[in-house]
Protein backbone atom coordinates (compact mmCIF):
# COMPACT_ATOMS: atom_id res chain seq x y z
CA UNK A 1 0.00 0.00 0.00
CA UNK A 2 1.23 3.60 -0.89
CA UNK A 3 2.47 5.21 2.15
CA UNK A 4 0.69 8.41 2.03
CA UNK A 5 -2.31 6.34 2.21
CA UNK A 6 -1.63 4.17 4.58
CA UNK A 7 -0.72 7.07 7.16
CA UNK A 8 -3.89 9.24 5.97
CA UNK A 9 -5.89 6.13 7.14
CA UNK A 10 -3.95 4.65 9.87
CA UNK A 11 -3.65 1.88 7.78
CA UNK A 12 0.30 1.54 8.66
CA UNK A 13 0.17 0.29 11.96
CA UNK A 14 -2.39 -1.94 11.39
CA UNK A 15 -0.59 -3.61 8.37
CA UNK A 16 2.63 -4.32 11.03
CA UNK A 17 -0.49 -6.15 12.92
CA UNK A 18 -1.83 -7.98 10.57
CA UNK A 19 2.01 -9.26 9.68
CA UNK A 20 2.62 -9.74 13.01
CA UNK A 21 -0.56 -11.99 13.49
CA UNK A 22 -0.21 -13.83 10.39
CA UNK A 23 3.45 -14.79 11.51
CA UNK A 24 2.01 -15.61 14.99
CA UNK A 25 -0.47 -18.06 13.36
CA UNK A 26 2.18 -19.96 11.33
CA UNK A 27 4.56 -20.05 14.24
CA UNK A 28 1.48 -22.02 15.95
CA UNK A 29 1.38 -23.69 12.96
CA UNK A 30 4.47 -25.00 12.97
CA UNK A 31 4.55 -25.38 17.02
CA UNK A 32 1.52 -28.22 16.56
CA UNK A 33 3.29 -29.68 13.17
CA UNK A 34 6.32 -30.61 14.75
CA UNK A 35 4.45 -31.27 18.07
CA UNK A 36 2.88 -33.99 16.24
CA UNK A 37 5.88 -35.09 14.07
CA UNK A 38 8.01 -35.88 17.10
CA UNK A 39 5.33 -37.97 18.09
CA UNK A 40 5.74 -40.39 14.68
CA UNK A 41 9.30 -39.56 14.60
CA UNK A 42 10.93 -43.57 13.47
CA UNK A 43 14.30 -43.23 15.44
CA UNK A 44 15.97 -41.47 18.52
CA UNK A 45 18.14 -39.14 16.35
CA UNK A 46 14.94 -37.98 14.32
CA UNK A 47 13.17 -37.77 16.92
CA UNK A 48 15.62 -35.64 18.79
CA UNK A 49 16.37 -33.87 15.73
CA UNK A 50 12.55 -32.47 15.50
CA UNK A 51 12.33 -32.32 19.36
CA UNK A 52 15.27 -28.96 18.72
CA UNK A 53 13.57 -27.83 15.82
CA UNK A 54 9.76 -27.85 18.26
CA UNK A 55 12.10 -25.76 20.93
CA UNK A 56 12.95 -23.38 17.90
CA UNK A 57 8.98 -23.14 17.44
CA UNK A 58 8.35 -22.79 20.78
CA UNK A 59 11.17 -19.59 21.11
CA UNK A 60 10.16 -18.62 17.96
CA UNK A 61 6.09 -18.17 19.12
CA UNK A 62 7.12 -16.42 22.85
CA UNK A 63 8.88 -14.07 20.71
CA UNK A 64 6.09 -13.14 18.29
CA UNK A 65 3.52 -13.37 20.97
CA UNK A 66 5.86 -10.90 23.87
CA UNK A 67 6.04 -8.51 20.59
CA UNK A 68 2.62 -8.52 19.75
CA UNK A 69 1.69 -8.21 23.84
CA UNK A 70 3.58 -5.03 23.95
CA UNK A 71 2.68 -3.36 21.35
CA UNK A 72 -1.10 -4.52 22.60
CA UNK A 73 -2.08 -6.30 19.27
CA UNK A 74 -2.98 -9.52 20.99
CA UNK A 75 -4.51 -10.16 24.28
CA UNK A 76 -4.11 -13.46 24.80
CA UNK A 77 -5.21 -13.53 28.48
CA UNK A 78 -7.88 -10.55 27.73
CA UNK A 79 -10.49 -12.58 25.77
CA UNK A 80 -12.70 -9.03 25.86
CA UNK A 81 -10.01 -7.17 25.24
CA UNK A 82 -8.71 -9.42 22.14
CA UNK A 83 -12.39 -9.17 20.99
CA UNK A 84 -12.98 -5.19 21.10
CA UNK A 85 -9.61 -5.04 19.65
CA UNK A 86 -10.81 -7.11 16.83
CA UNK A 87 -13.86 -5.51 16.28
CA UNK A 88 -11.65 -1.95 16.37
CA UNK A 89 -9.90 -3.84 13.49
CA UNK A 90 -12.70 -4.86 11.79
CA UNK A 91 -15.04 -1.29 11.83
CA UNK A 92 -11.30 0.34 10.62
CA UNK A 93 -11.39 -2.13 7.44
CA UNK A 94 -14.53 -1.91 6.79
CA UNK A 95 -14.25 2.30 7.06
CA UNK A 96 -11.44 2.03 4.21
CA UNK A 97 -11.88 4.37 1.54
CA UNK A 98 -12.61 1.90 -1.79
CA UNK A 99 -10.78 2.91 -4.82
Amino acid sequence: MNTIIENLTGMNALSDQVVAMDLLIAAKSGVRNYAMAVTEAGTPEIKEMLTRHLMDALDMHEQISAYMVEKEWYHAWNTNEQINLDLNNINTALNLPTL
